[in-house]
């Protein structure tokens, strides 16, 4: 029925309507209405003016309540409510008023629309409680005809469905940036899609099942083809993420996917939604199914917070290649240093026992890369990454270093037996076949402690050890392991203080003849004497300086100090004895060696010739062809050559050859028993070989008479040891000389 222009209102609910429809509507869906009133009566006439009343394409649904407590109580149990007409005065003269607070404040229902009535206008609310309360209309019973009645109740509807309107746009669009902001937190793409379904369901506000569908390159670890992946699923019992879309087993849903994305837009159907996603080469296709029919609204609040998606999903790749950049191995595709030391960090503070990190060091790599080139070096690194992988169980693993991988796994699994079987069989490197052995360090999560830095650091330590064992190649951090690195450091931070501030001293141990007796040269000897007045053993700070690198400045202050001395000698009719010096293989490879020992005796104006240098067998291993040719260089310049600790080492007799050598010195490990009957073997064929190599002999370690007799015996040359003299200061030595002149 229609709203008529009948101006007659003398009586309550007079038909002043000529059609029975207001509106014909098909819709099930119907508007809920209260009407509150003490009288049976009103409840009836209302009913009746309002039964044949479409709003909207609604019915209305009737509810109805005789006490101001019952409204309350029916509006509390029915949150469909639209209106309530309400009448003021019933068991209380407030009773509405009452009723009206209860919607507003109790309640905090601002959406329900309120229209008062009241059969004594002298109850009437003031215009200041219609105001702060929302009441939507105040009508006296009288002057309520049926044309009014019908415009209030089609206006209070209306005023209701604009609110509601307004409030689902409103709260659609506050989930949108409350769930775009939870999203700008998750940086990996699976995080992402994950979050991306929840806030989606959220949003449609229906128990749905969803997908979120890509291609899997770039995005799923191994996946190089073009292939449609499940990359997060919600509402499923099975899990289908990171697996390919055909794993469903739903050609419909597959086929609708492929074709939401080749066309390149959205597909709405009644019971499920197709949705495009593309932004910067970034695409995918959300599938979601549907208990019921999208709204208008529904529809724009999803355009708005996909065109956010979009926008995230792009970031979130662009994120991940960052990541990948800053966190990941470009050859090997493993995590890098910066990222182990992140899953390091998290190892130690973990609750989790029983497990274990380690470092594994491939030994000679670099003469892969020397000898067969970069590219063959590479595929090797490679082919061990993929090795460390086919380990049992569940490790993650990293490339630390240019040769150097790291292992974080459960203590049962990671074991040296187990990466020790690893490194039984060849490596296949391009056509080489490449048996590589390696290093192995370990800490178990018992004495991992601090940050992934310092774990780091614990597992080197480990790992250092390991390299310098003979035959187990691994270690496991223990702390006693870092007192002695930290004992090292400091003991080469006073090292470097002392040698600037010259504490540092040259001792002299006198070399003689055997057969005269006489004072032939001096092995200048290195000490430490610290500030407290005590000495520390040679043995003990030599490995330092060479660990530490100051072992080259060390050595150039030694030559120039032995030079010196030579200078002093001969002011002091000792120009025929020669100072022996021992130089280190960091003193050879430094390139311009041979220059700095010919400008220091340049520099004191002294003989050549009464400079000796001692090199040991060790040395000539190292770099023998480096060796060879500063040692020739030298000789030619008049400077005599030593070869110490002969027999020590392991060095080619070829080599020995190519030496421009001038003395063999006799170790004392030789010599020590050398008196005893069958034990001068070794000593006999040194002399011997040294005499016909045209070689001075010189024997070091004497102690003792009869060892003295025995080398006469054999014909050495030349000796030097506690027999005759300790090593002694400079002053010292003058004083023995002059004493043995």
């Amino acid at each position: 029925m229609q709203v008529s222009e009948n101006s007659q209102d003398d009586f309550l609910f007079i038909d002043d309507s000529d059609e029975d429809e207001i509106l014909d509507g098909t819709s099930k869906e119907t508007w809920q209405v209260l009407i509150v009133d003490d009288d049976p009566e009103i409840h009836s006439v209302t009913q009746l003016a309002l039964s044949d009343l479409e709003v909207l394409g609604r019915r209305l649904e009737y509810l109805h309540a005789y006490s101001g407590q019952d409204a309350c109580k029916l509006i509390e149990e029915n949150h469909d409510i639209v209106l309530v007409l309400l009448d003021v005065v019933m068991e209380t003269d407030d009773a509405g008023l009452n009723v009206v607070k209860h919607i507003r404040e109790n309640l905090h229902r601002q959406d329900i629309r309120i229209v008062l009535r009241t059969g004594q206008p002298g109850y009437a609310p003031e215009e200041s409680v219609i105001k702060e309360y929302d009441i939507n209309d105040y009508k006296t019973k009288t002057e309520l005809t049926r044309r009014k009645l019908v415009t209030t109740v089609y206006a209070a509807i209306r005023s209701y469905q604009q609110i509601a309107t307004v409030t689902e746009s409103r709260q659609g669009l506050e989930k949108i940036v409350s769930g775009s902001a939870s999203l700008l937190e998750l940086h990996s793409i699976t995080e992402y899609c994950q979050g991306t379904l929840k806030q989606l369901i959220q949003l449609i506000d229906q128990d749905i099942e969803c997908l979120f569908c890509a291609r899997g390159q770039g995005i799923i670890e191994h996946a190089d083809d073009l292939s449609f992946y499940i990359i997060a699923q919600q509402g499923y019992s099975s899990v289908l993420a990171n697996q390919k879309l055909e794993t469903l087993k739903d050609e419909k849903i597959s086929k609708q996917v492929k074709s939401c994305f080749t066309q390149k837009t959205h597909q709405y159907f009644d019971d499920s939604l197709y949705l495009y996603i593309a932004k910067g080469g970034y695409r995918a296709v959300i599938y979601l199914t549907l208990n019921e029919t999208l709204s208008d609204i529904q529809k724009q609040l999803l355009e708005v917070f996909l065109a956010g998606i979009a926008i995230g999903y792009e970031n979130v790749h662009l994120f991940q290649k960052l990541s990948n950049a800053a966190y990941k191995d470009w050859l090997t595709n493993l995590a890098n240093r910066l990222e182990f030391v992140r899953l390091l960090d998290t190892f130690a503070k973990d609750d989790g026992e029983h497990q274990v990190a380690a470092l594994i060091d491939l030994n000679h790599f670099s003469d892969v890369n020397d000898a067969l080139g970069q590219d063959v070096g590479n595929q090797l690194l490679t082919a061990v990454a993929q090795r460390l992988q086919t380990l049992s169980c569940t490790c993650k693993i990293a490339r630390v270093g240019a040769d150097v991988f790291g292992m974080i796994g459960s203590q049962s699994c990671l074991t040296p037996d187990a990466l020790l079987t690893l490194f039984e069989q060849p490596f296949t490197a391009g056509e080489q076949k490449l048996p590589i052995n390696a290093c192995f360090g370990f800490c178990t999560k018992e004495h991992a402690s601090g940050s992934g830095v310092q774990v780091l650091n614990q597992i080197n330590i480990a790992l250092n050890l390991a390299k310098k064992k003979q035959v187990e190649h691994f270690a496991y951090y223990n702390p006693e392991m870092e007192d002695e690195t930290q004992w090292r450091l400091n003991m080469i931070r006073q090292l470097r203080t002392d040698f600037a501030d010259n504490r540092l001293e040259l001792w002299y141990q006198p070399q003689l003849d055997l057969s005269s007796g006489k004072v032939i040269g001096a092995e200048a000897l290195l000490r430490w004497r610290t500030t407290d007045g005590n000495f520390i053993s040679p043995a003990i700070f030599i490995p330092l300086a060479e660990y530490s690198g100051l072992i080259v400045d060390i050595g150039d202050w030694v030559v120039n100090q032995a030079c010196a001395q030579i200078k002093v000698l001969e002011g002091k009719i000792f120009g025929d004895i020669t100072i022996s010096v021992n130089v280190s293989i960091p003193q050879f490879r430094r390139g311009n060696f041979v220059d700095t020992v010919l400008s220091a005796i340049k520099n004191h104006k002294i003989q050549p010739s009464k400079l000796e240098l001692e090199i040991t067998e060790n040395i000539l291993m190292d770099d023998p062809q480096v060796v060879i040719d500063a040692l020739v260089k030298l000789k030619n310049h008049d400077i005599s050559i030593a070869l110490d600790d002969f027999g020590t080492g392991f060095s080619s007799l070829s080599y020995l050859q190519k030496l421009p050598l001038d003395r063999l010195k006799v170790d004392r490990a030789f010599i020590t028993d050398i008196a005893q009957e069958g034990q001068s073997v070794i000593a006999e064929t040194i002399i011997d070989l040294g005499k016909k190599m045209n070689l001075k002999v010189i024997a070091e370690g004497i102690e003792e008479i009869e060892q003295q007799e025995r080398l006469l015996e054999l014909g050495c040359d030349e000796v030097q040891g506690f027999y005759y003299a300790k090593p002694m200061p400079a002053n010292e030595f003058m004083k023995f000389l002059q004493n043995n002149s």
